[in-house]
């Protein structure tokens, strides 16, 4: 698939690869620390993996679509706060929080519960602690009566009837607890130190904030005992950091320095989150210690281990025909262990960073809790709504009735089967919704939706974690739901999917839905293709096709066929270009002119897709090209005029398509599908770009009535068949591609298939959910 990473200069990632050489994760624009400590601008480096595009037959006009030579967009800074009304003041500061600034604070608490419970379940418990009521009146008479006391009489009497407890009322849209951006932010003192640190070592300046930031109230000293810290700047890479450690250290700089080795295996294992891994086998990332000149890959490793800096594993493979291990041949067996005598097969070790192991285990925790706490109602009930349906979408209710996770396939028309599913389960009169990766995406559910099925019940997944959406939460903090429905289901990531499992109170259903030939999340972890991998619970395969001729080609790319299609009315249209520059006018022609004229479709509501951000034709390019021909001016607010199409990223792998209303002394003010959004101006170069122009990562979760998919001839090793089955299904009538990649295409689909990730969760559900076994 395509969420490799690349240092931070870039905007969109590309599939998962080796760390030391994979490109950042797209969908979020990100900033350039690397680019600064050059003296330059962020770089276009293309991702190393690409997407595929097919080539149907069809008549020809002109225009065509983008092609995305660099995939990976790193992280952006969060955003500024959203401007709203504020109904009182004691609401108004909360009511100021942004969406992504909610939304981050909600994942800061989430994983702090995850913590606690992690430290609880491996904590021992003191006798008698943790009791409380009549429990802990039973062990204090036990204990009064071994000491020779009389116990309490009430202790054995009989008890009067508790009064029956108040149905606790939901809280409705709460708002999350979230610092201020001023707390959030480092002192001005720490900054000037470590500003002063950073001119020492010959560093641009400009990065103090960020390492600031990153390594807290005490940087300056931090990074002036150990300067490879500035490898937690996202965009900074080794050589760089090696660089200024010499200028600062002098003698003492060595390639062999302890600080070194764990400073690039911290930075490699971030590197590989990027590229979706949640984890790397020992053997590659000790190899790639090695390329990057760390003489005692082991040993760099091990201190990293020991610092607490990241975590080791060890998982069990699935190897038929591999010679059994027996636990009690190692001198590290335990023991205590009543069954140390039992065999076990290959293992693998695996190293990873704590925010995603945690993240991955506390999701495999909260899985197992719903697979095994369904909710007892009325077969019944749930039988009626299924014989009133046909087909799948009766085989979903069914498969929803008897089970608490169940994973539903399909293209776009299979929406239709979830809405249908919303709707039987509000009938009946339970608290249903249905959460989609992005404002579109729910705007095409709600299509398949009355009005009454509409209300209240389709929300995003990031309003409903931060609480702007949705029922709200109880009082213990779990969403006030009995079925949750999650569309776009590839899209999560491990951390995005354990906080919204995890948010599931006891007896909930979960249904997760998508379409498995997209592109995997930009986050790392591949959980939706992962639980298709386990067959922990039922799957309903939609047997509802996507229409028309845009429908029939896309599902053949799916399967890895590059058909000819009949397009009687011009669905689909191919323009041949010769070199990048022809495929960036004959894209603007396209937009401006050819579509609108041809099929009525306005430019505004045509979108360009490319491989990456860097190159001849990639976003930067085609950009700049479409803003002059479509809404030139000086870009005097950063770059940016009121009218231009934007892509806001919030948050790491979310990407917003909006437009610029204005701008003053508060930021940038957006209109993003009809929400004002505020960016503060120095965070716009961070989160917003231009968004005539996307990469497939940043367009996934949205549709426009027109696509042109531009593939130039360099875009040629980045194609895979994910990358080309999402870019030429975001047109939902009309589907223009421009092709300078010749027989590539047809090549990509065939046989270029999603990279592969390493993550863990396979192996932890088959340890706490039978049927994974």
């Amino acid at each position: 698939m395509s969420t490799e990473p690349e240092p931070p200069s870039t905007t969109e990632n590309t599939g998962p690869g080796t760390p030391d050489d994979a490109p950042p994760a797209e969908g979020s624009a990100q900033t350039g620390p690397a680019a600064a400590m050059d003296g330059g601008p962020r770089s276009d480096t293309p991702p190393a993996e690409g997407s595929v595009e097919t080539a149907p037959a069809a008549a020809m006009v002109d225009g065509g679509p983008r092609s995305e030579a660099a995939a990976g967009e790193s992280a952006p800074e969060p955003p500024a706060t959203d401007a709203t009304d504020p109904e009182s003041g004691a609401d108004e500061a909360a009511r100021k929080l942004s969406e992504a600034e909610a939304e981050l604070a909600a994942q800061k608490l989430e994983r702090e519960r995850i913590e606690r419970r992690k430290a609880e379940k491996q904590g021992p418990i003191p006798a008698g602690t943790k009791l409380s009521g009549r429990a802990a009146d039973l062990l204090a008479a036990v204990r009064a009566v071994e000491g020779g006391e009389k116990p309490a009489a009430t202790v054995f009497a009989d008890p009067e009837p508790a009064p029956r407890p108040a149905a606790v009322e939901p809280v409705r849209r709460p708002q999350p607890v979230a610092a201020e951006p001023a707390a959030t932010a480092p002192a001005p003192d720490t900054v000037e130190a470590v500003r002063r640190v950073l001119a020492g070592g010959g560093a641009p300046e400009a990065l103090a904030p960020q390492v600031a930031a990153a390594l807290g109230e005490g940087a300056a000293q931090a990074l002036g005992e150990d300067p490879w810290q500035l490898l937690r700047v996202p965009g900074v890479r080794p050589e760089q950091a090696d660089g200024f450690a010499r200028a600062l250290l002098g003698a003492e700089c060595a390639p062999d320095d302890e600080r070194r080795g764990r400073a690039v295996t911290v930075w490699l294992l971030e590197q590989a989150a990027l590229a979706g891994h949640t984890a790397l086998e020992l053997p590659a990332l000790t190899a790639a210690l090695g390329r990057q000149g760390v003489p005692d890959a082991d040993a760099a490793v091990q201190s990293t281990l020991a610092e607490g800096e990241a975590l080791a594993f060890q998982d069990a493979l699935d190897e038929p025909g591999a010679a059994p291990v027996r636990e009690a041949d190692s001198e590290e067996s335990d023991e205590d262990d009543e069954d140390d005598e039992e065999e076990t097969g290959p293992v693998r070790v695996l190293v990873g960073l704590e925010r995603y192991a945690l993240a991955e285990e506390s999701l495999a925790d909260a899985l197992a809790r719903v697979v095994n706490s369904v909710a007892k109602e009325a077969s019944t009930a749930w039988e009626s709504a299924a014989a009133s349906a046909s087909g799948s979408t009766a085989e979903l209710i069914r498969a929803v009735a008897g089970h608490g996770l169940v994973l539903h396939t399909g293209g776009e028309a299979a929406r239709a089967e979830p809405a249908a599913l919303l709707a039987a389960a509000r009938s009946l009169g339970l608290r249903a919704v249905a959460a989609c990766h992005t404002p579109d995406g729910r705007r095409r559910l709600a299509a398949h939706l009355n009005a009454d099925d509409r209300d209240g019940s389709l929300v995003t997944v990031p309003g409903l974690l931060s609480g702007a959406e949705g029922p709200g939460r109880d009082a213990e903090g779990a969403f006030a739901l009995d079925l949750l429905i999650v569309l776009d289901a590839p899209q999560l990531d491990v951390e995005t999917a354990a906080m919204l499992v995890e948010s599931l109170p006891d007896g909930a259903r979960l249904v997760l839905g998508g379409d498995p030939a997209m592109l995997w999340s930009a986050g790392p972890g591949r959980v939706f293709a992962d639980l298709l991998a386990a067959r922990v619970c039922p799957q309903v395969a939609s047997r509802t096709p996507d229409p028309g001729p845009l429908g029939e080609l896309v599902s053949g790319v799916g399967i890895g066929e590059l058909t000819q299609v009949e397009a009687p009315g011009r669905e689909i249209v191919i323009v041949p270009v010769r070199d990048a520059g022809e495929a960036v006018h004959r894209t603007v022609q396209l937009i401006a002119d050819s579509v609108p004229r041809a099929f009525g479709i306005p430019a505004e509501q045509t979108v360009v897709i490319t491989p990456g951000h860097g190159g001849a034709a990639g976003t930067r390019a085609l950009n700049a090209a479409l803003k002059e021909r479509l809404n030139p001016g000086p870009g005097r607010f950063g770059g940016f005029d009121p009218g231009d199409r934007i892509a806001y990223s919030p948050a790491p792998g979310r990407t917003v398509p909006g437009r610029v209303v204005t701008a003053d002394a508060e930021g940038l003010h957006l209109s993003c599908a009809g929400a004002a959004v505020v960016v503060p101006k120095q965070r716009v170069e961070q989160s917003v770009r231009h968004g005539w122009a996307l990469t497939a990562h940043q367009a996934v979760g949205s549709r426009w009535p027109a696509a042109v998919v531009v593939l130039p001839g360099d875009a040629a090793q980045v194609l895979s068949r994910p990358w080309v089955y999402t870019a030429f299904s975001r047109a939902e009538r009309h589907l223009s591609v421009v092709h300078g990649v010749e027989q590539a295409l047809a090549g990509a689909v065939a046989e270029v298939t999603a990279k592969p990730r390493t993550t863990r969760l396979p192996v932890l559900l088959r340890t706490q959910v039978p049927a994974a076994r």
